[in-house]
């Protein structure tokens, strides 16, 4: 079973989410967009290949609970529920809980170093 396929975002806190967007906007020449991140596409604007997304958040945010690390990695997946699974049987810490939306399915595992990881199974294309 492939696993991992790719980074699909990085998501950090922040005191202040606008003042830090706007010095990467300035800076670093992100399109940090109004809900406060970017979108990297695979291959180019308009590519269907896939993204990576960038975004902030608020230290008040609890996106990272229950960790208490002011970021989290997001995996891009195949097959979420057979990984989930198979983390579960290796005895890895598998959060309970998982989301299906119109974006995909995300469930999370912490690691080792207490850091919550997304795992996120893109919808069909």
């Amino acid at each position: 079973m492939k696993r991992v396929t790719g980074i699909g975002g990085i998501f950090f806190k922040s005191a202040d989410p606008k003042r830090l967007g706007a010095w990467y906007r300035e800076h670093l020449g992100l399109e940090v967009n109004e809900w406060g991140g970017a979108v990297f596409q695979w291959g180019g604007a308009g590519s269907e290949s896939g993204m990576t997304i960038w975004s902030l958040f608020g230290n008040d945010s609890d996106k990272m609970a229950p960790s208490s690390a002011p970021f989290m990695l997001n995996f891009r997946v195949d097959n979420l529920d057979m990984l989930l699974a198979a983390l579960r049987s290796e005895g890895c810490h598998v959060l309970d809980d998982t989301e299906a939306s119109d974006f995909g399915k995300f469930g999370w595992v912490i690691d080792p170093d207490g850091n919550k990881v997304e795992l996120w199974e893109p919808p069909a294309a």
